[in-house]
């Protein structure tokens, strides 16, 4: 039967959260219903909710979402009531990028994670004119409906509260380095903007042996973590040219650039930063529009190449997990970024978000889950 729940709306572009009682639907056939315990506020709900990338208003976003699931559609076979689990982006299982182990590419990805599509139902998830399904979970509320695809189960000692920014942030950074660059122990990198999708990918290039790990950033006391995390140098980037920091450090330039930052001077302060053979990852997203230019001849006589990266290129029921087994074993301790904030507070957070207080701010529902 469909049930009461708590959600943070977005009644318009710009707005503040508002929380509000809301009735949730029933899970569908391949979907499973969560009661969330705690999720993560990600630079990309912000940018969302300012109109900088699609929605439907008014909406509840919200998809780093983690918690116990509370009831599973009848063909749902791989999960049970009482499972704790993490929720990540939606995939629709069926296109040719997804058939082929790629569902970070899927051909319905922006449907289904901006633009509120159910998949597999034309059922509201909550009763009303609010919209939800963002990226398929929607978890700014006490409940939310998720398909099994984008439900990964966990087991283990780690603290549910901390995983959700495993379903996103943390899992886009880490899988730049682990996933789409697979560097060799010993290759160069630079990570442009060290916020917490940067940090991860900073973990990532520990784990992996890279040497030089260069940050680069505007704000020291992250340059500071970044060290404390694993970088061997760190370059503020209001000091003066970003390629010729980064050269005094690696005179031929550096391997691989994850840029994370979306910010234009960035990515072409990172483009020229490589070394011949080079890979720039594109990580970060601009606002909708934004044009990023290379010279032409300099990109065919270098052999730099441009790689654009959606969610770490993971396939998340693998990923999570290996993230959550690095952290259990002291490898990747992504909880370094992590500042609670109770569900109530969800506009405190959001300042502190933008004002460079939290790094990622995560909502807590429920303290005892």
């Amino acid at each position: 039967m469909p049930q009461n729940a708590k959600a943070a709306i977005a009644q318009s572009a710009e707005a503040e959260f508002e929380l509000k009682d809301v009735e949730i639907d029933d899970p569908g056939p391949h979907e499973v219903r969560i009661r969330i315990v705690a999720t993560g506020l990600c630079h990309t709900d912000l940018a969302v909710r300012d109109g900088m990338l699609p929605t439907n208003f008014p909406v509840v976003l919200g998809h780093e979402g983690a918690g116990v699931v509370e009831a599973t559609g009848e063909h749902v076979r791989d999960i049970s009531t009482g499972d704790k689990v993490v929720l990540s982006y939606g995939s629709c299982g069926h296109c040719r990028p997804c058939m082929e182990g790629d569902p970070a590419y899927c051909a319905e990805f922006t449907d289904l994670n901006f633009l509120n599509k159910r998949l597999g139902s034309e059922e509201k998830v909550f009763k009303g004119d609010v919209n939800a399904a963002f990226f398929q979970q929607s978890s700014f509320a006490t409940s939310a409906i998720a398909h099994e695809r984008n439900v990964v189960k966990v087991t283990g000692d780690a603290p549910l509260k901390l995983l959700g920014p495993l379903g996103c942030g943390i899992q886009t950074g880490a899988g730049a380095v682990l996933n789409t660059l697979a560097p060799r122990s010993g290759t160069s990198i630079a990570v442009s903007g060290v916020g917490s999708v940067g940090l991860s990918a900073v973990m990532a290039a520990k784990l992996t042996g890279c040497h030089p790990i260069i940050a680069i950033d505007m704000n020291e006391e992250r340059l500071k973590l970044a060290m404390e995390l694993g970088a061997t140098h760190t370059i503020n980037a209001g000091d003066g040219d970003v390629p010729e920091a980064v050269r005094k450090i690696a005179s031929e330039g550096v391997d691989a650039v994850i840029e994370c930052s979306g910010a234009k001077p960035a990515a072409r302060a990172g483009w020229a930063a490589l070394a011949n053979r080079g890979s720039l990852l594109i990580v970060g997203a601009p606002p909708g529009g934004t044009d990023y230019d290379f010279d032409a001849n300099e990109h065919i006589l270098s052999g730099r190449k441009i790689i654009g990266c959606v969610e770490g290129d993971s396939v998340v029921k693998v990923f999570i997990p290996r993230l959550i087994q690095h952290y259990l074993d002291g490898d990747f301790p992504f909880d370094r970024l992590i500042s609670e904030y109770d569900f109530e507070d969800i506009n405190k957070a959001v300042h502190d978000m933008e004002e460079g207080k939290a790094i990622k701010p995560v909502l807590i529902m429920d303290e005892d889950g």
